[in-house]
């Protein structure tokens, strides 16, 4: 099988929970993008005059340059490598996108949290989505950047090893697992001596552990910032078992935090 992470980047999302992959996509999709989303934000990206919410989150895209970012040979096969051969799904679109926007108005959606993966008692309501120790409904949490993001331009927040200690947190909570609010009450046993940002050129995209706690912040810098969080959707739940011992990273990791 070939390869595009090394042994250090497979060791490093097993034990940090997230690998950085650089010029998956190129610029040029990048700006056809960007120019779809500006559009579609109902924004000028020439009048900072138009931007007046911190935040606009706009829904599912699938038009070519967003089809053409996560559909290439380095993503699949660092799928294969971090999740396994014939057990994620491919995708045709990049999940909801939240546009931020310098502003002095707090967004409100800064909280550290680890993203749900299956319905709860109400579809419709995403607070009352549910985790698992298993990670049903989800292998992978992607950050796909398709504006440059510094330090200065509101870059996800990641507390590395967080996955660990979230999997030890579910442990007890079976299949049925918990909703997004009652494990984000729960998260402060994650924390983490340091943060690492989410920054990169368009084109970087972020594998991370579907446990990673993460979270957005204020921006108060000057550049829009464009980025997808999709999620990479398996073929059939995980094993929490195998007979034949073959774990992907992506089950190494979970099964850490149970030891």
């Amino acid at each position: 099988m070939s390869t595009v992470l090394s042994d250090k980047d497979i060791a490093q999302f097993i034990n940090e929970g997230y690998v950085k992959l650089e010029n998956v996509f190129s610029e040029a999709t990048a700006e056809e993008a960007r120019n779809i989303l500006w559009k579609d934000a109902g924004c000028d990206p020439n009048d900072a005059s138009t931007w007046t919410k911190p935040v606009v989150r706009l829904g599912d895209y699938a038009q070519e340059p967003f089809r053409k970012a996560v559909n290439n040979e380095m993503l699949h096969t660092a799928f294969n490598q971090l999740v396994g051969k014939g057990r994620w799904l491919p995708r045709n679109s990049l999940g909801t996108f939240p546009v931020r926007f310098p502003s002095n108005e707090e967004p409100n959606d800064t909280g550290w949290h680890v993203e749900a993966s299956f319905p709860g008692d109400d579809p419709q309501d995403y607070f009352s989505w549910r985790i698992n120790v298993h990670s049903k409904g989800r292998v992978l949490l992607m950050l796909f950047l398709f504006s440059e993001i510094t330090k200065d331009d509101a870059p996800t927040r990641i507390k590395p090893g967080s996955h660990i200690s979230v999997a030890k947190i579910l442990q007890p909570y079976g299949d049925k697992g918990l909703s997004f609010l009652e494990l984000a009450q729960k998260l402060n046993a994650t924390a983490s001596v340091y943060d690492v940002l989410a920054t990169g050129k368009p084109g970087t995209v972020y594998l991370c552990h579907p446990f990673l706690v993460h979270a957005a912040q204020p921006h108060h810098g000057k550049n829009v910032r464009f980025m997808a969080q999709p999620p990479l959707l398996p073929v059939a739940d995980l094993q929490p078992e195998r007979s034949d011992g073959n774990y992907s990273p992506m089950e190494t990791a979970i099964r850490k935090g149970l030891e």
